[in-house]
């Protein structure tokens, strides 16, 4: 099952249904509203879609309201925290351990293994990064996020 899959059943699960659109703007990758996730038609890949998917998931988890006004802090914070929901749902801290385990030596190989896109990890690891500082343990691994990703584990 692919991660793709694993967000859709859980979406089913949680009474969420996730429809296809097409959309005026391409710009707009997908929009959560009402227990409702609709995804660009254009979306290419399962990588693309499992990442959009999981913050229109984000949002239905964290996110109350109309925030699609960004001017508002509120809404900005919010959106913040759906993304954020995201990474540790496709990702996480264990998800760079994993890939490092797998053998994954670059960021495109990492992202295939985790069936993330690059920008998503990319952006993933700057959040952990402004999060945690130059690194953070995580059971016997140690993640340095500066001055480049790198896993270590401790013996």
């Amino acid at each position: 099952m692919t991660a793709y899959e694993k967000l859709e059943a859980e979406a089913c699960e949680d009474g969420v249904e996730i429809i296809s659109k097409e959309f005026k703007s391409d710009r707009i990758k997908g929009l959560y509203c009402d227990n409702t996730v609709a995804l660009n038609i254009d979306l290419k890949t399962n990588a693309e879609k499992s990442c959009v998917l999981a913050e229109e998931l984000g949002h239905h988890y964290t996110s109350t309201g109309n925030i699609t006004d960004y001017k508002e802090l509120a809404n900005r914070k919010q959106e913040l925290q759906a993304r954020v929901w995201a990474y540790n749902k496709q990702i996480g801290l264990m998800g760079i351990v994993k890939a490092f385990e797998h053998g994954c030596r670059s960021l495109h190989e990492s992202a295939e293994f985790l069936e993330v896109t690059e920008k998503f990890l990319k952006d993933a690891i700057d959040c952990y990064r402004s999060k945690y500082g130059h690194m953070v343990a995580v059971d016997n691994y140690v993640i340095y996020f500066i001055p480049a990703l790198g896993v270590f584990k401790i013996r």
